[in-house]
This record gives structure tokens, C-alpha cells and sequence, in this order.
């Protein structure tokens, strides 16, 4: 795991509150026997007595989707005889019945000076990994989770401990520290990449003699890209699918051909590990003996299939197996709608944006797929079938009916963050 440079940068605000004393303390609630903790999971043992106590008038309520937490994900929130409003009050989520954190990054300052974290694995687009997040400056055991799920973690350290900055300001005392989370990148002969999502995040409690304040900052790195659209050639076209299930039973890898990004469509926006679908097929020929075969297919980072950087995906009609996630290749059935399914290539890619050879940090967010093809004739001594368990497939068997190979382009995918990240 490489902690270096930042990818994205999660952006969230917890609007500023002046603190009011509750009829009664709200008090932490870790029980084992109410909290369904996973094997690996680690339950606190002393968590401190007093929670955050906030307006309610000036305080953001969790959204909707963001309470969507399965039941046996849900980790008590305040104490529990806590009322709907002062659940929302601490940016927490009500059923009803009890009051619970919900799928983001909430932030507490407690009054006898605590900080108290908790991250959602579905805070980010990709999922975070929980275990890649640590408190920038802290590496004392008193700054590592105090509890830990698969759906959550929690931090909570004195706001003076794990490297916190401290600050004056007028009526206030600023207390500042900064977590951030590792992300994995592939490194190839020819470029890097990473599929991770990443997040840095600032954390402040402020302290009056009357008040309790939390801030939660998150600044958008991603800049969106002038749209670009680089069409392939006459012969042969790459071209990427969007089609989408709406009905039970459906199935992704089918259903994804159904339908295709137009020329106006592009650049296509994606998140990390979305799932780019692509197409490679030969126009104009009507030889149902043709069989497209796909050499090499790579992503480079501008337009030109020559630039670099670049990352393998097919080599040999094959996955490139230094791929984590491996390129998925999808067979190609006969329908009504493809009158010669040889003629057709497809496969699937997880999206991911190039990072730098020295520093490791993002480079930017434009990708790129190339493909090289040849056209096979099939024998009836040779089929044209790839045999990817093998060190190399026999391409002296295939016989290029042109004489020479041709790339093929895609248009232009970007990566974004798609939802900010509300406390």
C-alpha cells in the first residue's frame, strides 16, 4: 500500500453550532450483545461518557440514502432514550426506534475534549478500505480505531493527542488534525495506475465557554476535461456500451451490449471501478467465415495510442496477468441482432486513472483504450479460437486477410467523484 500524493479529496461541511446543554448527557453505547461485530472486527472498551451537545436549528440531518444502512451494519449513535431531533442534531440517522451512523464521514467533538471519528467503507465511490486509514501525524496505540467493523471504523483521541494542531481564535480554541487513507497502484512496464479510491480529510473542534463547534472540510480535486471524442478507423470500430438492467433476472454482461455511447455522448464519465464495457467489430464485411481477433489492447492517458503512459489489458488476444483486476473477456453469442457474432470482440475493464512513475500521486483523469486488431479466416483445420491458458497463442496460424493489423480507438472516458460527501 503507497500513502503518497492524493487522489480524491472528499469534501464535506458540518455547518458551525453553538453548543446548548440536553435535559441529560448523551452517553456512548458499545454493547457487544446489541452490535452484530464481524470476526475481525474490534469492539472499544472505554468509551468517554459525554457526547457532542448541539442546536438542533443550525445542524444538517443525515439525507435519506445515506441512512441506508443494513440492520446489521447500524452502530449506535447517543444514548439510548435519545429523541429524533437530537439524533439529527449530531448528524446521525432515526428509524424510529434508535439513532445510528449512518453512510458517511461524521465528525463529533465531545465536552470533555474528545475527537470521535467514524468512517463509512461506503463514504467514498469506490468503497474505502477501512484498514488503509490512519491519522496523518498519530501512531500511538490512543490513535488507532477504538472500534472496527466491516461497515465502519471508529476513532475517538483527546483533541490535544495524535499530532493535533492547536490555534487561538477570537471567543474560541481551535483544535485541528487530518486523516487520510492509502490507496494500492499497479506498476507496468510502461505506466502505473491505481483503482483506489482516496481521501484526506480536516477535522476541527472548537471550544468556548459556551460552545462546541465541529468541521468536517473537503476541497474537489477533479477538474472536468474539455470533451474529446476520437473515432476509430473505417474498418474497424471500438466502440464503449452503457446499456443497463431494469428487470430481475438480468443479466450485467448482456445486458450492457443492448445499447451504445453515441459521438455526443463523450468523454464518458466514471468512477474508480466502474465497470467500462468495450466492443471491437469489423464494418462492412459480410464473410461469415471472418473472425476478428484483438492482438493487444492497452490505455494510455491522451488520445494517441504511441503516448505514454500506458497500461496493458489484452496481450495475445489474453488478460494481462499482472492485472489485479484482470480484463474480463465476453463471449460473443449468436442473436437476432448480431448477424455475424465472429465479427464482434468484447470485453470488460475496471476504470482507474494513471499515476506517476516517482511520486505515485494521480496524474489525471483522462483514459483512453487502443485496440490492435488482425482478421482471421477460419478452416476447417483452424478455428481462430483463442486459448489463453497457453504461453502463447499460435499466431502463426492466423492469417490476416489484409496483410496488416489496424488499431482502433475509443472515445474519451474521465473519472469524477460523482456524490459530495454531506455530513
Amino acid at each position: 500500500m503507497v500513502c503518497l500524493g492524493r487522489f480524491v479529496v472528499l469534501a464535506v461541511f458540518v455547518w458551525f453550532t453553538h453548543a446548548k446543554t440536553l435535559a441529560r448527557p448523551l452517553q456512548a453505547r458499545w454493547n457487544s450483545q446489541e452490535l452484530p461485530w464481524a470476526a475481525k472486527s474490534q469492539m472499544p472498551e472505554n468509551m468517554h461518557q459525554w457526547w457532542p451537545q448541539q442546536v438542533t436549528q443550525t445542524t444538517k440531518a443525515a439525507s435519506t440514502q445515506e441512512c441506508e444502512v443494513a440492520d446489521q451494519d447500524r452502530i449506535t449513535c447517543g444514548a439510548p432514550d435519545i429523541t429524533h431531533p437530537q439524533c439529527e442534531v449530531i448528524n446521525c440517522c432515526f428509524d424510529g426506534r434508535r439513532c445510528y451512523y449512518g453512510k458517511a464521514v461524521t465528525v463529533q467533538c465531545t465536552r470533555d475534549g474528545q475527537f470521535v471519528v467514524v468512517v463509512a467503507r461506503d463514504a467514498t465511490q469506490p468503497n474505502l478500505d477501512l484498514d488503509s486509514i490512519s491519522l496523518i501525524q498519530g501512531h500511538d496505540s490512543t490513535c488507532k480505531p477504538v472500534g472496527s467493523t466491516t461497515a465502519f471504523a471508529i476513532y475517538q483521541f483527546p483533541v490535544t493527542a495524535c499530532g493535533s494542531m492547536f490555534t487561538e481564535e477570537t471567543d474560541f480554541v481551535v483544535y485541528e488534525n487530518s486523516m487520510t487513507s492509502s490507496y494500492e497502484v499497479g506498476i507496468g512496464p510502461r505506466g502505473s495506475i491505481t483503482r483506489d479510491s482516496h481521501f484526506e480529510l480536516l477535522l476541527q473542534c472548537k471550544y468556548s465557554a459556551t460552545a462546541v463547534e465541529a468541521l468536517v472540510v473537503e476541497v474537489n480535486t477533479v477538474p472536468p476535461p474539455a470533451p474529446v471524442a476520437v473515432p476509430g478507423p473505417l474498418r474497424v470500430e471500438l466502440r464503449l456500451a452503457n446499456g443497463q438492467c431494469y428487470h430481475k433476472g438480468c443479466v450485467e454482461e448482456v445486458e450492457a451490449y443492448s445499447s451504445y455511447y453515441n459521438e455526443v455522448d463523450y468523454p464518458v464519465v466514471k468512477v474508480l471501478k466502474d465497470p467500462v464495457y468495450a466492443e471491437v467489430h469489423i464494418l462492412g464485411r459480410t464473410d461469415s467465415n471472418l473472425v476478428l481477433v484483438l492482438e493487444h489492447c492497452w490505455a494510455t492517458s491522451s488520445s494517441s495510442p504511441l503516448s505514454l503512459p500506458k497500461w496493458d489489458l489484452l496481450i495475445d488476444g489474453c488478460p494481462y496477468r499482472d492485472d489485479r483486476f484482470m480484463t474480463n473477456l465476453i463471449p460473443v453469442d449468436g442473436s437476432p441482432d448480431l448477424e455475424f457474432p465472429t465479427h464482434y470482440s468484447r470485453f470488460m475493464v475496471k476504470m482507474f486513472t494513471f499515476v506517476d512513475d516517482d511520486t505515485l500521486s494521480p496524474l489525471n483523469d483522462r483514459v483512453f483504450l487502443h485496440c490492435s486488431t488482425n482478421v482471421c479466416h477460419s478452416t476447417s483445420t483452424y478455428s481462430c479460437q483463442k486459448h489463453c491458458k497457453r504461453q502463447r497463442r499460435d499466431v502463426a496460424a492466423v492469417e490476416s486477410v489484409d496483410g496488416e493489423g489496424t488499431v482502433v480507438s475509443s472515445g474519451e472516458l474521465i473519472l469524477i467523484q460523482p456524490y459530495p460527501l454531506e455530513v
